[in-house]
């Protein structure tokens, strides 16, 4: 876990990097972001990216052999037509904390989501289509996944916390600035499961966006022996949706105060995955309507 936290704004720096300082954002977050680990190794100087280079294109990252190229074929449009049929049939309620965003805007605006990788299945289909940035890994994995879910309107943002961190930071600021959502699956793209990465805090931190963490639980799924105990829905169930109350980060936050909200984060994301499957048997009844899907 990361003991210590860094973020070093300057905005002459990223002026000159990409050009320009066009929004509220971009004018808190510069192209410098140093990282101090427990073994006290610093990440100290990154460059800012160009659009183009954290979305569209770095979907093709990585050189792959012709087995492979099939593997890549398979397992997308596999994944891709399971979710798109059986989607449509899970029965979505959602359920809020009080200081949680609004349900109708969920998905949408400047916000930093974080969830379980166990339950990207239901997250993708409830939430296609709306331009939201996800970190994907540099991984055969995340190669896949971000083939899947760059299907379904979403933009695949190239990194993790094993590999390209920093770089996959400034894409998701870069998300950010342009008005759209950015998404952690959090645990990923490893483990432990259910253990928290503090990507969202330092983001949170370098771009005044709030931290927004939610849980969907489904009814009696499928449960892959993967290291995310990965969930299946099966067609025509239930999935309950439980969003925390937001959180900000102050941009003059010191190393202490980061920690705090770590566990704030990794504490928030516990208690809706609880929450949600205590009483993801309760969709349906008026205390947890279904909501119509897009």
């Amino acid at each position: 876990m990361m003991s210590t936290y860094a973020v070093l704004l300057t905005s002459a720096n990223l002026a000159r990097t990409q050009g320009r300082l066009d929004s509220p954002i971009a004018a808190r977050v510069d192209s410098r972001v140093s990282v101090r680990f427990e073994t006290t190794r610093t990440i100290p100087y990154v460059k800012a990216m160009q659009a183009s280079e954290v979305s569209e294109d770095s979907v093709a990252h990585g050189t792959y052999s012709f087995r492979q190229r099939a593997q890549l074929f398979l397992i997308t449009w596999a994944g891709f037509l399971a979710i798109r049929l059986i989607g449509p049939t899970l029965k979505y309620s959602i359920s809020s904390e009080d200081g949680a965003p609004d349900p109708a805007k969920l998905g949408t605006g400047t916000v930093i989501q974080s969830f379980w990788h166990r339950c990207v299945f239901p997250a993708v289909y409830l939430w296609r289509h709306l331009q939201i940035g996800v970190m994907t890994s540099q991984s055969f994995d995340g190669e896949y996944i971000a083939r899947i879910i760059q299907k379904f309107g979403f933009v695949p943002v190239r990194g993790s916390s094993t590999r390209g961190g920093a770089r996959a930071l400034l894409g998701m600021r870069k998300v950010l600035e342009q008005g759209n959502t950015a998404a952690f699956t959090i645990d990923g793209p490893q483990g432990p499961v259910y253990v928290a990465k503090p990507g969202p805090v330092i983001l949170a931190r370098a771009t005044g966006a709030p931290m927004v963490m939610f849980y969907i639980a489904l009814e009696n799924p499928w449960v892959l022996h993967t290291w995310d105990r990965f969930m299946l829905p099966r067609p025509f169930s239930k999935a309950l949706m439980r969003v925390a109350k937001m959180i900000y980060v102050p941009a003059e936050a010191d190393d202490s105060q980061m920690e705090e909200f770590h566990r704030q984060l990794q504490s928030s994301l516990d208690r809706v995955r609880d929450f949600a499957e205590q009483h993801v048997d309760k969709v349906g009844s008026p205390d947890f309507p279904l909501v119509t899907t897009r």
